[in-house]
Formats: structure tokens, C-alpha cells, sequence
């Protein structure tokens, strides 16, 4: 495992979001989701998120996600994905989303 500095961390901006729409990204290699987030004074941005496995596009509308915000724009396909929303793959390959366990502010920083 590679070390980091504290400094390396702190410029990692990891924030909560809350989902707002989730649509079928139809033209993905592998099935995922369009997802926009309100990051409250961050803005909403968007993502291509894998998590088709073990969440509805439904389930997941008003969630709050932990985002990296601060990643360069990515292009997937035809679509910019500006935020990567944060999770655990599981033994069988499926991803967990990491949330907060009790509602907080969009925007916070995970610290």
C-alpha cells in the first residue's frame, strides 16, 4: 500500500451530496447509472456511477452520497461524469455506496 501525507488527504475534497434524478446510462459498456448530486454551495454535478447491482434508480433518488468534487471532469462514452460518488466492491464484485449514517448538510467535508 502506497503512503500518502495528511496534506495528500486534505486536498482530496470528499463531500456529502444528496442524489436528486438517476436515469439508465444506455450507452455504458458496463450498466450504470446518470446520477446528479447537489453538493449544496458546490453545486450539482454529475456522475456515471456503476451501482446498478443493489440500487434502484428509484431507491436512490434523495440519498446523500460522499463525492470526490475536486477530480478533473472524466469523459465516459458521450457523457462528463464531474464527480466520482464513493463505495466498497464487494467479494462478488458489486459496489456498496459509502453514505453518512445520520443527514447532514450537502456540501460538508468528510474530515
Amino acid at each position: 500500500m502506497k503512503k500518502i501525507s495528511w496534506q495528500d488527504f486534505e486536498d482530496v475534497e470528499l463531500r456529502v451530496g444528496t442524489i436528486l434524478e438517476v436515469e439508465n446510462f444506455l450507452g455504458a459498456k458496463i450498466p450504470a447509472y446518470k446520477v446528479m448530486v447537489d453538493f449544496g454551495e458546490y453545486g450539482i454535478k454529475r456522475s456515471s456511477a456503476r451501482i446498478t447491482d443493489l440500487y434502484t434508480s428509484d431507491g436512490l433518488v434523495g440519498k446523500q452520497v460522499i463525492g470526490v468534487i475536486n477530480f478533473a471532469p472524466k469523459k465516459v462514452g458521450p457523457f462528463i461524469s464531474e464527480v466520482l460518488i464513493t463505495g466498497f466492491y464487494r467479494e462478488d464484485g458489486r459496489v456498496v455506496l459509502a453514505v453518512p449514517d445520520k443527514p447532514v448538510k450537502n456540501g460538508s467535508k468528510l474530515g
